[in-house]
């Protein structure tokens, strides 16, 4: 599914040229689950965002079910992002506009692949039914962040994203949280790359790996 080789990337700084990324190699294979640790500042975060296509690499690939995302247009980057990946970060990123209901269909109408039943059974499944006619600012964190679970994988995306996904919620909101996204990322067929910083959270997922000075390894090395 997901293919990282020798991935460097910097960032410019009044210093000079910082970099975060020192040649990064993963494999996520069709189906699995990776947990991403490391230190604040250790790149995580970046690396998501390339394997997203919001920033781009400075050099080495990116592959996605055997495709590079060197060389695409904005365009087909915009689109990658519609139809090929869900998003869940750990700020919500709701639209405070839309009511939940609006929020979760929201990626799959622009995908073209909105599924009322489907988005029915996650609103079901993530304990929303009941609250569809409400906007964001009338719910708890933990309902938002379900929401924004339920909205990234709306499109049944093949590759599931997630950047600290629990992280502004309390220790039982995240197991709670995190056992729905698991079960539904399983229903949905996706691939599943989450970053975080607990390693509690982390050994539920099928493989950790540390982003370390720039480099990953796996946990404990």
């Amino acid at each position: 599914m997901l293919i990282v080789e020798n991935v460097r990337k910097s960032f410019a700084t009044a210093q000079g040229s910082l970099p975060v990324l020192r040649g990064v190699d993963l494999q996520l294979p069709t189906g699995t689950s990776l947990a991403l640790m490391g230190e604040s500042g250790s790149g995580k975060s970046t690396l998501l965002h390339l394997i997203a296509g919001l920033e781009r690499v400075d050099s080495g690939r990116i592959l996605v079910d055997g495709v590079p995302l060197q060389g695409r247009r904005e365009a087909e980057l915009a689109r990658w992002r519609r139809e090929g990946i869900g998003l869940v970060f750990q700020q919500y990123n709701l639209i405070g506009s839309l009511d939940v209901a609006a929020n979760l269909a929201f990626q799959a109408r622009l995908a073209g692949r909105h599924d009322p039943a489907w988005v029915a059974y996650l609103a079901e499944r993530l304990g929303l039914a009941a609250l569809l006619a409400r906007y964001p600012e009338q719910l708890s964190g933990g309902q938002q962040q379900r929401v924004a679970i339920g909205r990234a994988l709306a499109t049944r995306p093949p590759l599931l994203l997630a950047d600290e996904p629990t992280g502004n919620l309390d220790e039982a909101s995240s197991e709670a949280v995190l056992e729905l996204l698991l079960a539904l990322v399983g229903e949905a067929g996706s691939s599943l790359l989450m970053v975080t910083h607990s390693a509690r959270l982390a050994a539920r997922l099928g493989r950790t790996l540390y982003l370390r000075q720039g480099r990953v390894q796996p946990l404990g090395a």
